[in-house]
């Protein structure tokens, strides 16, 4: 029970934190396209996979608290549900460029992003 709440404790910091990111975002490069969850899904990538491999391969974080900052925090703070009814929302609305960027930038961003973070990880532990 005491992992249970520490998830969703890390869920309601990972949620908070995407609104305050997309909020700013979206007031610093308005709405023509949705910098602010490409930005969370890109950010995301990079730290659950940096977390996953600090955790993974060192002691330094318990289970609990592993859990708590990657099914917690980053569960919640990453969008895939955004990013994939914005993509669609242009498909629909004929944007098929807009469309076909959002997932290919997103995809590949992300990708990056999560090879990175495991590369830092590593840096950081070995």
């Amino acid at each position: 029970m005491t992992r249970f709440l520490w998830i969703c404790l890390g869920g309601a910091v990972g949620t908070g934190a995407r609104y305050l990111l997309s909020g700013w975002l979206y007031r610093a490069a308005g709405p023509g396209f949705p910098y602010g969850t490409l930005a969370v899904n890109v950010l995301g990538s990079f730290l659950l996979g940096a977390l996953m491999h600090v955790a993974l391969t060192t002691e330094i974080l318990q289970p609990t608290l592993r859990l708590a900052l990657t099914t917690g925090v980053m569960g919640g703070f990453t969008t895939y549900s955004a990013f994939n009814y914005e993509t669609l929302r242009y498909f629909q609305e004929d944007a098929w460029l807009l469309g076909f960027v959002n997932l290919g930038m997103m995809v590949v961003a992300c990708l990056v992003a999560g090879a990175l973070g495991m590369l830092s990880g590593r840096l950081l532990v070995g």
